[in-house]
């Protein structure tokens, strides 16, 4: 009998110890305090390494540079975003480190969650090729496969604002989960036809946005050979920039005005289809219109005030990221796009990074407003006109001329 009594206590005794520990996985993130100087990104003490019973997802789009030369970057840029939404919405109470890649998206989350986030994931599979006839890759895997590759997976937090905050990657981990990705490794299968996912709060309802100053600047920065120079080099290239200056930021002070046309991409999200019905045209065009004329009233309504809401839009956009590499799409003139380049050219020669970048008029925003009325709405920044992704075909070629060398 003693044997029959001490069994429960001891199994809830576990039940215990592995209910705190999932607590304290799931605080993981939450926990890191956040840097607000965008010039603290290669500060290696401002990350932490993932704890060893988490997992990495990784997603892209194949075939995204044929998609873009037909002119559908919205769209592309809607299925990476839509991967964050849908893992969000499944997940609501679980803070978790992402990142956007313009026609991707990755993150990182406790391996408990795993089976969630593989359906999630698989059901925003079928989402994107079923709604918009994409086809987006996924890779969900085991942190503690990437650290047997002598790599790890660092994770830091930056507060672009007091309303949000997002993640930065380091370690160079995550760059070999794309790859294996890339080459079909611990592929997640899209789910059957006719499943979607829950894709609540994301939007693309905003138009292009185009440059004040002469060019959105696409840059894609990585380490090459020695980390210390690659560090180096990245802070000379934040001080050239002026990282932290306003003037470089993609979106006006403003905000974005709403699209005048409707593409369909809304109504995706909502319901699985772009044929919006035809009699819903009148009333969208009526909205952007009082939304554009509304915006500078700051007029509001059930709660919601639309000056402050554009006011946190601008605050809360991701146009600065660092995941193994160093990620802007910035707002700036041609002649100091000139010099970003030229001061790329040089670090690559002598062997401190391979880099990508891309040259366009217009910016493209993609949100994700889990509520309206709270701060915490997040907005994915790329260039319209091919952006990361043809940032990231220049990277490759940069790298493959270099590696011949």
């Amino acid at each position: 009998m003693m044997v029959y009594r001490s069994e429960p206590a001891f199994e809830a005794g576990r039940f215990q110890i592995k209910v705190d520990r999932q607590a304290e996985d799931d605080r993981f993130y939450q926990a890191l305090v956040p840097f607000d100087c965008f010039d603290e990104v290669v500060q290696r003490d401002r990350y932490r390494p993932l704890p060893s019973n988490w997992i990495i997802a990784v997603t892209d789009v194949s075939h995204s540079t044929e998609a873009i030369e037909q002119g559908r970057y919205r769209e592309v840029n809607t299925a990476g975003a839509a991967v964050l939404a849908a893992v969000s919405n499944a997940l609501p109470d679980l803070q978790f480190p992402s990142t956007f890649g313009g026609d991707g998206a990755s993150f990182a989350a406790p391996g408990a969650y795993s089976p969630i986030i593989k359906d999630a994931l698989a059901k925003t599979a079928a989402w994107a090729e079923d709604a918009l006839g994409l086809t987006l890759r996924i890779a969900v895997i085991p942190v503690a496969e990437i650290r047997a590759q002598h790599l790890d997976v660092l994770v830091a937090r930056f507060a672009p604002s007091s309303n949000v905050t997002y993640a930065m990657f380091a370690g160079r981990g995550l760059a070999w989960a794309e790859r294996e990705l890339k080459q079909g490794g611990y592929t997640v299968p899209r789910a059957p036809m006719g499943v979607t996912a829950d894709l609540t709060g994301l939007s693309c309802r905003f138009a292009p946005i185009g440059t004040r100053h002469g060019v959105i600047l696409s840059l894609i920065v990585v380490p090459r050979d020695d980390p210390t120079s690659f560090v180096e080099f990245i802070q000379d290239l934040l001080r050239t920039l002026g990282s932290d200056e306003p003037a470089l930021h993609p979106l006006p002070t403003e905000g974005p005005l709403p699209a005048w046309a409707d593409d369909g991409l809304d109504h995706a999200t909502k319901k699985g289809s772009r044929k919006s019905p035809f009699a819903a045209w009148p009333a969208k065009r009526l909205r952007a219109l009082l939304a554009r004329i509304g915006a500078p009233l700051g007029r509001s309504a059930g709660g919601f005030h639309e000056g402050q809401f554009r006011r946190e839009l601008v605050e809360n956009t991701d146009y600065r990221k660092f995941d193994d590499g160093l990620r802007m799409t910035v707002d700036c003139s041609s002649e100091l796009a000139d010099v970003v380049d030229a001061r790329l050219e040089e670090a690559q020669r002598r062997g401190a990074c391979f880099f990508g970048t891309h040259r366009q008029l217009m910016a493209n925003l993609t949100c994700f407003v889990p509520s309206p009325t709270r701060a915490n709405h997040v907005h994915f920044v790329d260039g319209a006109s091919g952006g990361y992704a043809f940032a990231a075909a220049n990277l490759k070629r940069n790298v493959a001329s270099g590696l011949d060398m």
